[in-house]
C-alpha cells in the first residue's frame, strides 16, 4: 500500500484497509495564546535538556526527541532527514499496527525544510526545533481531520490547535500525523468504526491499550519520537505499560485540556489530564514544561511551579510499594517487575517500605460511580453534539453498563462526592509519610484483543483509577517483560505537583532496568 498525502483539499474518509489517509495540515496555528511573554520563556527553558542517551548510530527513528533536538540544533543532522526517517518507519510498520490514522507527510516535509532554513539563518523556534511528533486523535489539530474516534466527526477539521499542540508547535515540533483512539476515548482498547483496530507492536494479537493506544504503539515501534495522550482512568499509563514505553499523567491542574474532545468539565473534570508519551524519560522531562501552565481558557489550570528532576536526591526519598491493591493482586511477572524496581531504588539509598494506602480498595467502585452518576446522559449529549448516530461496539458496551442505571438523586450524588472527598483525604494522610508510591500499572501485561471488558479483567485497571481519583502525577517506565515477552511497566506516583520526583525516579529506573526495548516487527 502506498501512502497518499493531500494537503490542499479536504481529506478523504479512511477505510479499514487503508493504513494512511489523505490528510491536510494547516499552518502552525496560534501558539501559547493568552500567555504572558515571561511564562512563555520560562516554559521553554524551565530546565535544560538532560544529557543525551547513547542510541544505535544511523537509526534516526529510534533516537530520543532530546537527542534529535540536540543533533538538529548542532546541524549534525537536518530536520528533513529526521522527518523522512520517521515517515519511512511509519510506512514500514503502520500496515501491521494501524496506529497512524491521518498522515501529514507533505506538510511535515515543508515544515522541516523551513526549520532547516531557519537554522541556517541562525534562528531557532525553541527546544523542539525541527523535531517530529504525533498527536492522539482526541486533540484538535489545525487543518487536519480530528475525529475523537466518533463517526459524527469523521470529516471534522478544526480551525485551531489544542493548546498543548499549539505550544509544541511554537517550540518547533513538526506534526507527522494523528494516532488512533477508541470512540470518545472511552475504552481501554483502541478500536473504532472510522479507522478500525490498532495492534500492539510486540504481539499483534494483543491490544496496545486505550485510549492513547495508537500513540503508544507508533512511538514504541519507532515511527515517532514522542507525542501527546490524555488520561481519564489510565489512558496514558496503560498504553505506556502495554507498549513498553514511558508516559506521564501530570497533576490535575497542571496542563490545559483546551481543544480536547470530549471536552473536560463537570464531575469528571479533575480526573482528566493531557500528558506526554515517549520512548525515553528524558523526553517527558523535555516536553512537560512546554505544555504546562494556564492558557486562560481552561479554568482548572493553575500556575504551579515545576521542579527540576535533576535536583531530586534519591537517597532522601521515602518510598511505599505494593503489588496488591486489595482489589486484584498483580500476576507474578508484574509483581516481580515492581519488586525489581523497588530493589533498584533501595540500592540507590532510598528508604523503601511495603505499604499501601488505606481505602484504595474503593477505587473501582468510586470511579465507576462518578462515571455512571448521570446514567450515561452526559455521554449521550456529547454524541448528539457530534452528530454521531452509529456507535462502535466498544462504546455500545460502555453505554450499556450505565444506560440501565437510574441517574443518582441529589442526596445520592452528594453522598458519592462526600465519599470521594474522604477518599482523597485518606490518601493525602498516607502520603504525608511518603514521597512516592511504586505499584503496578495493571495487574497484567497487554491483553488479547477483545477481552479487556470481560468482567473478570476489569479489576485489573483499578491500579490507575486510584490516581485519577486523587489527581496526583504518575509516570510509567518499562521495568521488565512477561514470560511471553510482553512489556511490563512500573507506575511511579508522586505527591501532588511533584512531577519532578516521579520523573527523577522513572529516569533512574529506566537506567537501572533497561527501559524501552525495540519490538521485533
Amino acid at each position: 500500500m502506498r501512502a497518499q498525502d493531500h494537503h490542499k483539499g479536504a481529506p478523504g474518509e479512511f477505510t479499514r484497509r487503508d493504513f494512511l489517509v489523505r490528510a491536510g495540515a494547516g499552518g502552525l496555528g496560534a501558539a501559547l495564546a493568552g500567555l504572558a511573554p515571561d511564562f512563555q520563556l520560562s516554559a521553554a527553558v524551565a530546565f535544560a535538556p538532560p544529557p543525551m542517551v547513547a542510541k544505535p548510530p544511523g537509526e534516526l527513528h529510534f533516537q530520543s526527541a532530546t537527542a534529535l533536538a540536540k543533533a538538529i540544533r548542532s546541524k549534525k543532522v537536518s530536520s528533513l532527514e529526521v522527518v523522512e526517517a520517521c515517515l519511512k518507519r511509519i510506512e514500514a510498520v503502520n500496515p501491521k499496527l494501524n496506529a497512524v490514522v491521518q498522515l501529514t507527510a507533505e506538510k511535515a516535509r515543508e515544515e522541516a525544510r523551513a526549520a532547516d532554513a531557519a537554522l541556517a539563518r541562525g534562528q531557532s523556534k525553541g527546544p523542539l526545533h525541527g523535531v517530529p511528533m504525533t498527536i492522539k486523535d482526541a486533540l484538535d489539530t489545525t487543518g487536519v481531520v480530528s475525529t475523537g474516534g466518533t463517526k459524527g466527526r469523521a470529516k471534522f477539521i478544526p480551525a485551531q490547535d489544542a493548546t498543548t499542540v499549539a505550544r509544541l508547535r511554537a517550540a518547533g515540533a513538526i506534526l507527522l500525523g494523528k494516532t488512533n483512539v477508541p470512540e470518545m476515548s472511552w475504552a481501554s482498547e483502541t478500536d473504532n468504526i472510522i479507522y478500525g483496530r490498532t495492534n500492539n507492536p510486540y504481539e499483534f494479537s494483543r491490544t496496545p491499550g486505550g485510549s492513547s493506544g495508537g500513540e503508544a504503539a507508533i512511538i514504541a515501534a519507532g515511527g515517532s519520537p514522542f507525542g501527546l495522550g490524555s488520561d481519564l482512568g489510565g489512558s496514558i499509563r496503560l498504553p505506556a505499560h502495554y507498549c513498553g514505553i514511558t508516559g506521564l499523567k501530570p497533576t490535575s491542574g497542571r496542563v490545559p485540556r483546551t481543544g480536547h474532545f470530549p471536552p473536560a468539565g463537570g464531575m469528571k473534570d479533575s480526573m482528566c489530564q493531557v500528558g506526554p508519551l515517549g520512548r525515553f524519560v528524558e523526553d517527558l522531562t523535555l516536553v512537560l514544561p512546554i505544555i504546562a501552565g494556564p492558557d486562560w481558557r481552561d479554568p482548572a489550570i493553575v500556575p504551579a511551579p515545576l521542579g527540576d528532576p535533576r535536583k531530586v536526591n534519591l537517597k532522601k526519598l521515602r518510598v511505599a510499594f505494593h503489588t496488591d491493591n486489595g482489589i486484584l493482586a498483580a500476576d507474578a511477572a508484574t509483581a516481580g517487575t515492581v519488586r525489581k524496581a523497588v530493589k533498584a531504588l533501595s540500592d540507590s539509598g532510598a528508604q523503601v517500605e511495603e505499604a499501601r494506602p488505606t481505602g484504595i480498595e474503593q477505587s473501582r467502585e468510586l470511579i465507576e460511580g462518578v462515571w455512571g452518576a448521570d446514567g450515561g446522559a452526559g455521554l449521550q449529549e456529547l454524541l448528539k453534539a457530534a452528530s454521531t448516530t452509529e456507535l462502535s461496539p466498544l462504546l455500545q458496551h460502555s453505554l450499556k453498563k450505565v444506560d440501565g442505571l437510574t441517574p443518582m438523586s441529589g442526596p445520592q450524588l452528594a453522598a458519592l462526592l462526600f465519599r470521594w472527598d474522604q477518599f482523597r483525604s485518606e490518601m493525602l494522610g498516607f502520603m504525608e509519610m511518603f514521597d512516592l508510591i511504586l505499584c503496578p500499572v495493571n495487574a497484567y501485561p497487554a491483553a488479547v484483543h477483545g477481552i479487556s471488558f470481560v468482567e473478570g479483567r476489569l479489576n485489573a485497571f483499578s491500579y490507575t483509577y486510584t490516581y485519577n481519583l486523587t489527581g496526583w502525577p504518575g509516570a510509567v517506565v518499562r521495568g521488565g517483560a512477561s514470560p511471553e515477552g510482553l512489556p511490563i511497566g512500573v507506575q511511579v506516583v508522586a505527591r501532588p505537583w511533584r512531577e519532578d520526583v516521579a520523573l527523577a525516579v522513572a529516569q533512574h529506573l529506566e537506567s537501572a532496568l533497561g527501559g524501552w526495548q525495540r519490538p521485533l516487527l
